[in-house]
C-alpha cells in the first residue's frame, strides 16, 4: 500500500506542472550520448511522448553528429571540426543529410510505436530554415549554415493537427544550396520563432557549475544575466560556451525557461519538468514576472 501511495504522491506533485504547461510549446534538442544508447533513446522518446499526451506541444530537434562521423569514416574521410563546428565539404554534406534523414525517420517510428502521430521534416521542407553561410573565426568551413529566418507555419500546422514534429537540422540558402546546421542553433532559432515556453538541451553533462572541479557549486537555477557573468568570467568554455549563449539568446527573445539536462539520466525530462527540485540547470529571465511564467501566447496561438 505504501508503494501505491508513493505513486499517487508523484502524480499529485506533477499536477500543477501539467496544468501550468497545458497547450504550451516545448522544444527539445536531442543529441549526444542519449542518441547512441538504445535504452536511453527509448526513454527520451517515452518522455517526450508522455509530455504530448498530458497536454504539452513538443517539438524535437535532433542531432546526429556521432553517426555522421562514423559514416564519414566509412568513406575514408576524417572528421574535422573548427570551434565545435563540422567542416562540411560537398561530399560530407551529402553524408550528413543522408544520416540525419535516417535518424529522423527512426525517431518518427519510435514515437508512432507509442501511439502518437509524428511527422519528420528537415529545415528544407516548406522553407522552414533559411540560412546564410556560417564562418568560424573568419574561416570558410564549407556548407555550414547560420539560421537567418524560420518560417514556422509548417510547425504550427502540424501542432494544430495534433502531430509531434521532429526536425532534422538542415537548411537552404537563397540559391537553394543545402547546409548542415548545428542542432543547438536550429533548436534555439525554432524555439524563439514559435514562442516556446521551454527549450530543453539534452547534453552529456549534469548542468552548470561555478567551478567544474567542485561538485558543490552546481547551479540548479540562474538568470540570463548571471549566465552572462559566468561567460564573461571565463568559467564556461568549450562546447558549453555556444550552448549557453544560445540559452541566454532564447530567454531574451521570449522563451520562458531554458533547461540544460544530462540526457544520460533515464527520464531526465520528466524529473526536471514534473518535480519541485528538478535535476538539471534552469535558466530564467531576469524579470520575476517572466520567471514565474507570465508570458505572451506562442506564435502558433497568435496565428490561430
Amino acid at each position: 500500500m505504501q508503494k501505491v501511495l508513493q505513486k499517487a504522491e508523484v502524480l499529485i506533485e506533477a499536477l500543477p506542472y501539467i496544468q501550468r504547461f497545458n497547450r504550451k510549446i516545448i522544444v527539445v534538442k536531442y543529441g549526444g550520448s542519449a542518441m547512441s544508447n538504445e535504452e536511453l533513446q527509448k526513454n527520451v522518446i517515452k518522455d517526450v511522448t508522455l509530455l504530448k499526451l498530458v497536454g504539452f506541444k513538443p517539438i524535437i530537434v535532433h542531432g546526429g553528429g556521432k553517426e555522421i562521423s562514423r559514416w564519414v569514416g566509412k568513406v575514408g574521410k576524417e572528421a574535422e571540426f573548427v570551434n565545435g563546428l563540422r567542416v562540411t565539404d560537398g561530399e560530407t554534406m551529402e553524408i550528413a543529410e543522408m544520416v540525419l534523414n535516417k535518424v529522423n525517420k527512426g525517431l518518427v517510428t519510435m514515437v508512432q510505436e507509442l501511439g502518437v502521430k509524428a511527422v519528420g521534416i528537415s529545415g528544407k521542407d516548406g522553407g522552414l530554415l533559411k540560412v546564410d553561410k556560417k564562418y568560424a573565426d573568419g574561416k570558410d568551413i564549407g556548407f555550414v549554415g547560420d539560421v537567418r529566418e524560420v518560417d514556422v507555419k509548417i510547425l504550427c500546422d502540424l501542432l494544430d493537427a495534433d502531430f509531434l514534429p521532429i526536425v532534422a537540422p538542415i537548411g537552404m540558402d537563397d540559391n537553394f544550396n543545402t547546409y548542415n546546421i548545428n542542432a543547438d542553433d536550429a533548436a534555439c532559432a525554432i524555439a524563439k520563432a514559435v514562442g516556446a515556453d521551454k527549450l530543453v538541451f539534452l547534453t552529456d553533462i549534469e548542468g552548470l557549475y561555478r567551478d567544474i572541479n567542485d561538485k558543490t557549486t552546481f547551479l540548479s537555477r540562474l538568470t540570463a544575466s548571471e549566465a552572462d557573468s559566468l561567460i564573461a568570467s571565463g568559467v564556461i568554455g568549450g562546447g558549453m560556451l555556444p550552448k549557453l549563449n544560445n540559452c541566454t539568446s532564447a530567454i531574451r527573445s521570449g522563451v520562458n525557461r531554458v533547461h540544460i539536462l544530462d540526457g544520460r539520466v533515464p527520464h531526465c525530462l520528466l524529473l526536471e519538468i514534473f518535480t519541485r527540485q528538478g535535476i538539471g540547470t534552469a535558466i530564467i529571465a531576469d524579470d520575476d514576472n517572466l520567471a514565474t511564467g507570465v508570458k505572451r501566447d506562442s506564435f502558433c496561438q497568435e496565428q490561430g
